[in-house]
């Protein structure tokens, strides 16, 4: 793997529309240092996302339990990959209601490392998580976006079972590029654990997203929004991938901002009930404004 290039093999220029200049403010400050504080986890941090400063100047971050070392490979993460400790922190549930609550946060995104080291997987720190915020926040609204727990309906509904508001779990891109983006992962298990959590508790909003840019045809990305609604997937997330280390995947090309825009009046056409789709859109970026707003 290199450093993005493009067709005669120079370095492809990052466009003007995914370029960021944002200072760090006392927000920023303060949420670094309560992260450290409570020996916590940020997908913001780990997986170097582009939007990290923009969230912490705002105030607001997106956590990651079962600790910070991930047991797949996933060529597009740049989070740690290797041997977890064990178990997960003992207090990192009761730290993360902690920390959402010194922050003030209405709407809380937790997500995890894979974890198929532990017999749950990690399903039950979720649903400890979820419980844990319940007690302290209680008018809060709770998205998880959790690994595909291989598939495995009883870790599935014991996160299902803590009742978060949204479960998301993404697809990250089309089948046709999965042994390469997503080996360990099998884009059909993907599809059914959503139907599943919209089948067991028709309450909960099901959410998904991929990235472009890895060398997707637009008629497979058609198909893969038309498969993520047909398994009853509510919300939708598009957004452009950015090599976020010299050894992830590199990017395949950068889309125009306009090519996301059709693509979110394709979505909606299809049936969705919200979509966000930009180039810098994340999982979790501006997730409480994408939920509370009432227009697509």
């Amino acid at each position: 793997m290199s450093l993005t290039k493009n067709k005669t093999g120079q370095p492809l220029r990052l466009p003007d529309w995914l370029k960021k200049d944002i200072l760090l403010n006392d927000n920023s400050r303060s949420v670094h240092s309560l992260i450290q504080e409570l020996s916590l986890n940020t997908v913001c941090q780990s997986a170097r996302c582009p939007n990290k400063t923009e969230c912490f100047s705002n105030g607001t971050a997106t956590f990651m339990i079962n600790g910070n070392t991930c047991t797949r490979g996933c060529t597009f993460c740049s989070v740690p990959k290797g041997k977890p400790p064990a178990l997960p922190q003992e207090n990192e549930s009761s730290n993360v209601a902690k920390a959402a609550q010194t922050l003030g946060l209405t709407h809380i995104v937790i997500t995890s490392v894979n974890r198929d080291d532990l017999e749950d997987q990690g399903s039950n720190q979720f649903a400890k998580t979820i419980k844990e915020l319940r007690t302290q926040i209680p008018n809060a609204t709770i998205e998880v976006l959790t690994p595909d727990f291989r598939g495995n309906k009883e870790c599935i509904t014991i996160v299902i079972d803590a009742n978060p508001d949204i479960y998301n779990h993404n697809l990250e891109t089309v089948p046709r590029l999965y042994k390469e983006v997503r080996p360990g992962a099998i884009y059909t298990q993907s599809l059914e654990l959503i139907k599943f959590v919209k089948e067991t508790n028709s309450s909960i909003i099901t959410k998904s997203g991929i990235m472009l840019g890895l060398g997707e045809e637009k008629n497979e990305v058609i198909q893969v929004l038309e498969d993520l609604f047909n398994y009853k997937c509510d919300y939708l997330t598009l957004g452009q991938y950015m090599q976020p280390t010299r050894e992830s995947l590199s990017v395949h090309r950068y889309l125009e901002p306009k090519e996301f825009d059709e693509f979110k009046g394709i979505a909606l056409k299809i049936g969705f009930k919200k979509v966000f789709s930009g180039p810098l859109v994340r999982s979790s970026y501006h997730a409480k404004n994408f939920h509370n707003t009432q227009e697509s």
